[in-house]
């Protein structure tokens, strides 16, 4: 088997996966395979496939961003407050969030990388500092009447007989086609698989692999707030409590996607199968109504552990090449 053919094997494997379990609802429960159905497993988790966006480029540098849930959160009771309490514009309020957002993820990204300082414990210590932000700002749900804000929860892009598209699920959309080009058709996705592969081979290379990391990390903060702008958008509220473990959701997207957790090698298009094998095993919880959400996370777990032993292997086969 050619080197070129197991760097694919986990992005096949995850689409493997997606078709055995998409079939495997829609033989189980009438009505799964319509076409409402299949649209939801993609836009019906639009704060989780828009968090796991800027974390796939982060993990493809081979860092990790356990922060996103929090930024999420702050970006979402920050605008409901500006909103609400201060008289500002949604428009202006969402602006702020997502440049808070985009500035602390690169503030973290400069400490990772300018002062060696682990990924995990900067981006813990970046989760527990806006978590507690959020709850700074107000403990209690924030709910925001404005008209503009009313409008944008309202619209429908309605595509067909079947499809139906609400703001929050053309934001998914854009975050997705925005990601997967600037991992795929640019120089800055290029730079980050080779500094997830060997950062010191990138270093003799000539690329710019500190501006690099922070973009990434910056980008992360900035799908992490944007994330939680969604979310309000579409129930009109804002939440300091919101998304909480979403980082760890985003991750097992991105790891079942066949990015690897070390970095250097991945794809967006794995990510949003990730993203549709997670909607798959919700909906069909949903359809079966006898088994409680555990479930979920039992088998995105199971799911997991074998993507990572699989990532583990190939890494192995090919090192030895």
């Amino acid at each position: 088997m050619s080197p070129a053919l197991q760097r694919r094997i986990p992005l096949l494997a995850t689409a493997a996966v997606f078709v055995a379990l998409y079939a495997t609802a829609g033989c189980l429960y009438d009505g799964f395979f319509s076409a409402r159905v299949f649209s939801n497993l993609l836009i019906g988790y639009g704060m989780l496939g828009i968090a796991a966006v800027g974390l796939t480029l982060v993990i493809f540098a081979g860092g990790i961003d356990l922060s996103v849930g929090a930024v999420a959160g702050f970006a979402s009771i920050l605008t409901a407050f500006l909103t609400q309490s201060h008289g500002w514009h949604p428009l202006a309020a969402s602006a702020a969030a997502l440049a808070i957002g985009a500035v602390f993820g690169a503030a973290m990204g400069a400490l990772v990388h300018v002062f060696r300082q682990p990924p995990f414990l900067v981006t813990l210590a970046g989760m527990f500092l806006m978590r507690g932000l959020a709850f700074w700002i107000t403990t209690d749900q924030v709910a925001i009447n404005h008209p503009w804000m009313n409008a944008v929860g309202a619209f429908e892009l309605t595509i067909g007989s079947s499809f139906t598209l609400l703001a929050p699920s053309l934001m998914v959309l854009a975050a997705l086609l925005v990601g997967g080009v600037l991992a795929h058709y640019t120089r800055f996705g290029r730079n980050l698989l080779a500094i997830g592969g060997n950062e010191q081979s990138a270093l003799l290379m000539g690329l710019p692999v500190g501006p690099t990391k922070i973009a990434a990390y910056a980008i992360s903060g900035l799908c992490a707030a944007f994330a939680g702008l969604s979310a309000t958008y579409a129930t009109g509220t804002g939440n300091p409590s919101l998304a909480l473990g979403l980082e760890l959701d985003a991750i097992a997207v991105v790891v079942i996607g066949g990015t690897l957790l070390v970095g250097g090698r991945g794809h967006m298009l794995g990510t949003v199968l990730g993203l549709l094998i997670f909607g798959t095993i919700q909906s069909a919880l949903e359809f079966d109504g006898r088994l409680d959400s555990a479930w979920l996370k039992t088998v995105v777990g199971a799911l997991l552990l074998g993507f990572i032993l699989l990532q583990r292997f190939l890494v192995t086969r090919l090192s030895r090449r």
